[in-house]
């Protein structure tokens, strides 16, 4: 097929870097607003300083690193400001996504959210919240490229690990709700109904709102000026003591 890409190719170092880079981002090995030594990182990854910058430059198109030039870089702030505005979005573009999906299903997209489905109710069992929140996040995915739409893939495209991240540092939520809320939209558009799973999405996302807010204020980290956060080696920022409302 034209365009299509050899999956048994070796991966480029630029590849290696910023796969392992985004995985250690969206899984919270590295929080947000906590500094990014290249020297460090090269090491750790074993790669040259080129590949890793080119890595990081991703990243930040991602929405994942904030980069100041000739400094450095931080893992990107995601804060109770940055929550809300991806929210917002949310409520406005997964609605039009499922919307599309019910009105162009096939089966074969309808096999992979089952399958979504299954991973998560699997993995609630097992009480895995890294496999719950990257199940969730594929079953949205899934729906986006159901929608058919290249132009609503291409917005929500670079949306899309930023809701993986957003997924992992909201793993306290009841994993059964999404379940059922997943179960209840996949329900919607199997059966075509356009208007029900529009507004199925919409209370789906809506629902997440203010319990992802209240999460965000413990991993918060007080607001972030970039150029002085890489004015340090220090990678760690300093979190607030929500008990007592001091810095820790």
């Amino acid at each position: 097929m034209n365009g299509a890409t050899d999956a048994s190719a070796p991966k480029s170092l630029r590849e290696t870097a910023y796969e392992e880079l985004r995985r250690r981002i969206v899984n919270l090995q590295l929080a947000p607003g906590q500094r990014l030594i290249e020297r460090d990182l090269a090491a750790e990854l074993q790669v040259s300083r080129i590949p890793l910058r080119e890595a990081l430059q991703q990243l930040q198109t991602d929405g994942l690193v904030v980069i100041v030039p000739r400094r450095g870089a931080i893992v990107a702030p995601f804060g109770v400001d940055e929550v809300r505005d991806l929210f917002d979005v949310r409520e406005s573009l997964e609605v039009l996504a499922a919307r599309l999906a019910a009105q162009r299903a096939d089966d074969s997209h309808l096999t992979a959210l089952r399958d979504q489905l299954t991973a998560a109710r699997t993995a609630t069992v097992r009480d895995d919240k890294p496999a719950i929140a990257a199940a969730n996040a594929a079953f949205h995915a899934v729906i986006v490229e159901m929608s058919g739409s290249p132009l609503l893939q291409s917005m929500l495209q670079p949306l899309a690990t930023r809701v993986q991240w957003l997924f992992h540092l909201t793993k306290e939520r009841d994993p059964g709700q999404q379940c059922d809320e997943h179960a209840e939209l996949y329900d919607a558009i199997a059966a075509g109904d356009a208007d029900r799973a529009a507004d199925i999405a919409y209370r789906h996302v809506a629902s997440g709102r203010e319990p992802s807010l209240e999460l965000a204020e413990h991993w918060s980290v007080p607001a972030i000026d970039p150029v002085e956060a890489t004015r340090t080696r220090q990678r760690t920022p300093r979190r607030k003591d929500r008990s007592r409302n001091v810095e820790a």
